[in-house]
């Protein structure tokens, strides 16, 4: 099982940290060509809100809800069953996709109204309806990544995780391109993002047709009732809230943000995207296993296995999880420089962007928890606890965002996401513990001690040997990254170095 697992996950993290990389490359050539502005916004406002819907019926809701009820199809019913429900599931998908992505081209006004009122009453239109057009554009993408995510949820069920996990990098390189090229030709330049989230939508779900014909798994259509409909609907409905909590927190965030000064929805997104990095690396790559391996578990009856794999889970996250928020804290304005502080993003929005960095990266380790944690529940096909930890932790948000954005602005907003992302992280260890499904192993305990021994040291040397903000902004991109790189390297050296010497074996772990 440890091998097992160790291998998908270190699979995962290399084509993530890849896709992930790529996507710093992406958000550096926007945030050159185009800085944090209105037109940014319009841009970041038109692509978050089919990204939203994409986490509900995509990654978030639907993966958690289908993967275990292909597990246990594949593990109890013929290939001809299994056939027939990716059929159903696929077609039934197909159909609601289609209904939202035309209202949504349809009435792409009213949704850029619902979800960034504040464009619409400012004294100049234009943010507004730049941002409508756009989104007629990008809402189509939902269509395509939901697709692609059903694809890639079969192939991990069938534990084919690289291919998924790399798929990311070709919206990556279509925005990219698009916004290098393709604005050159445009009226509009900042309208080639929009193109660019459309054309990488197709390449995506292309890209995973071919590995879905070799495992003989490819959807096709099949209407009528099937059972499974009725479970993956039970389960999906409360799911929304329950997994997708973090995701409607950040749409809540970019709802008030629209409400202030011009920028803050570009600043939330490039300290967001700092934070997606190891969210994305450590959190989403153990969780994405952690389901498919306990689904699998769960489904077999093999509870040692079961348990097994929450605590490697944690475990892992742990080790990986507290520097990269040290990192993210303590080196957030010097991050923030070295990647996007060019041409038109000046030295006032990387100040900006630092800061609500410093408040993502504090909640981290929340934000990984609630990853791992709420697919524990979900894998036994259990929708309602994660649900009302989800809520709790969205009520608390909304009501922190009012007060928090009041005094602090953009960074008021971050801060209170990674509050609700405590909360919620907090509740659903606390019905772990009330349902008498996992409690931290006295491992755990011990391997806290050791982290957070080890992270002191690092924190020290980072204090003392960091260069002055003044320096990173009188210097070229190439000293920029060398200063950093140095930093990172030699943290992470000495973080590993003192766990060894606390006796902390990778391998037995």
């Amino acid at each position: 099982m440890t091998k097992s697992f160790v291998k998908s996950s270190s699979i995962v993290t290399v084509m993530t940290f890849l896709s992930r990389i790529l996507g710093l490359a992406r958000d550096f050539i926007i945030a050159r060509y185009f800085g944090a502005n209105d037109l940014s916004d319009a841009f970041l406002v038109a692509f978050r809100i089919p990204n939203f819907f994409r986490r509900l019926f995509a990654e978030g809701a639907f993966s958690q809800a289908f993967i275990p009820i292909l597990a246990d199809a594949k593990a109890s019913q013929s290939d001809e069953e299994v056939q027939t429900v990716i059929n159903h599931i696929a077609t039934k998908l197909l159909s609601i996709l289609m209904i939202i992505t035309l209202v949504g081209v349809i009435l792409a006004p009213v949704v850029i109204f619902l979800f960034a009122w504040g464009f619409y009453f400012k004294s100049d239109p234009s943010q507004f309806y730049l941002a409508s057009d756009m989104l007629r554009i990008t809402f189509p993408y939902l269509l395509l990544i939901s697709l692609t995510a059903l694809s890639g949820s079969i192939l991990n069920t069938y534990d084919n995780f690289s291919v998924p996990a790399f798929t990311p990098v070709l919206l990556n390189i279509s925005l990219i391109l698009s916004a290098i090229f393709l604005s050159q030709y445009l009226a509009t330049p900042i309208m080639a993002l929009a193109w660019g989230v459309l054309i990488g939508g197709v390449a995506q779900l292309s890209f995973q047709i071919p590995f879905l014909l070799k495992i003989k798994r490819l959807p096709k259509i099949q209407f009528g009732h099937h059972k499974a409909l009725t479970t993956l609907k039970k389960r999906m409905i409360p799911a929304l809230f329950g997994v997708s909590v973090s995701q409607i927190n950040l749409l809540i965030d970019t709802m008030i943000a629209s409400t202030l000064v011009a920028g803050s929805v570009s600043w939330l997104y490039y300290s967001d995207r700092l934070l997606e990095l190891p969210l994305a690396l450590i959190g989403i790559a153990l969780a994405t296993v952690a389901l498919a391996k306990l689904s699998n578990y769960y489904a077999n009856n093999d509870s040692k296995g079961f348990k097994e794999t929450i605590n490697k889970a944690l475990l892992y996250a742990l080790l990986l999880g507290v520097p990269s928020c040290i990192g993210l804290v303590l080196l957030s304005e010097e991050l923030i420089i070295t990647l996007f502080q060019y041409e038109a993003f000046d030295a006032y929005a990387a100040k900006k962007s630092s800061l609500s960095l410093q408040a993502y990266g504090s909640g981290l380790m929340a934000f990984i928890a609630v990853k791992i944690l709420a697919p524990v529940f979900l894998s036994r096909g259990d929708t309602k606890t994660p649900v009302k930890a989800g809520i709790a932790a969205m009520t608390s948000n909304i009501l922190l965002n009012l007060i928090l954005a009041y005094y602090y602005g953009h960074v008021g907003l971050a801060a209170a996401t990674s509050i609700s992302a405590l909360i919620n992280a907090a509740l659903l260890y606390y019905f772990l513990l009330k349902q008498s499904i996992f409690k931290f192993s006295a491992a755990f305990y011990k391997m806290l001690y050791k982290v957070i021994l080890a992270s002191i040291i690092m924190v020290v040397y980072i204090y003392y040997s960091a260069s002055s903000i003044d320096y990173y902004l009188q210097s070229s991109m190439l000293e920029r990254v060398t200063m950093t790189s140095e930093t990172i390297i030699i943290s992470t050296l000495i973080y590993f170095s003192i766990l060894y010497l606390l006796g902390v074996r990778l391998k037995q772990i």
